[in-house]
């Protein structure tokens, strides 16, 4: 991977919109994960370092999936088969990542779907309800956008610290 840019700030603690609150810090954890991934060598990103056995490179691909479930197939009711919007699980259901695909092509990826998850939420009330028919049958069952956005904020927050251990782990590196 390349060089680690530096360390991005928390979003300016000025600001008091719930809404611009949840997108700056989701762009902050967003980053913060790519950051964490950046001067990981191949093999470390693809070894796991954890009982749990998952890989940097797998959780990269699974917030990549999170992204499309929530937004894509979830808020904005693209259709798609449901194990289509599950993601590509490899053998007893763990996230996969086959050795042939790139770490530059699942980064890409990541990259692409957070760029279209911002597209999909841009301009949109957070009061506004998931579309039925994709990931959700009813309006009743349907999130608002602002639920869908904590909820993937969180998702965030706890996978990015998880990563903090591993990267400890793997060179001792810490913080941002």
């Amino acid at each position: 991977m390349t060089t680690p840019p530096p360390p991005a700030a928390e979003p300016p603690h000025s600001l008091g919109d719930p809404r611009e609150l949840a997108d700056a810090y989701l762009d902050y954890y967003r980053a913060a994960l790519l950051r964490k991934l950046d001067g990981l060598g191949e093999d470390e990103l693809r070894t796991s370092r954890l009982p749990s056995g998952w890989t940097p490179l797998e959780l990269l691909r699974h917030l990549t999936w999170v992204e499309l479930r929530w937004f894509r197939w979830g808020f904005e009711a693209q259709e798609m088969a449901e194990e289509r919007a599950w993601g590509d699980r490899g053998p007893g259901g763990r996230w996969h990542v086959p050795e042939g695909e790139t770490v530059d092509a699942v980064r890409a990826a990541f990259t692409a779907q957070c760029e279209r998850s911002r597209a999909i939420a841009s301009g949109v009330p957070s009061g506004q309800r998931a579309r039925t028919g994709g990931r959700f049958a009813t309006e009743e069952d349907a999130p608002t956008l602002g639920w869908i956005l904590f909820h993937v904020l969180q998702e965030y927050a706890r996978h990015v610290g998880q990563l903090d251990v591993v990267r400890e782990l793997a060179d001792g590196a810490t913080g941002e």
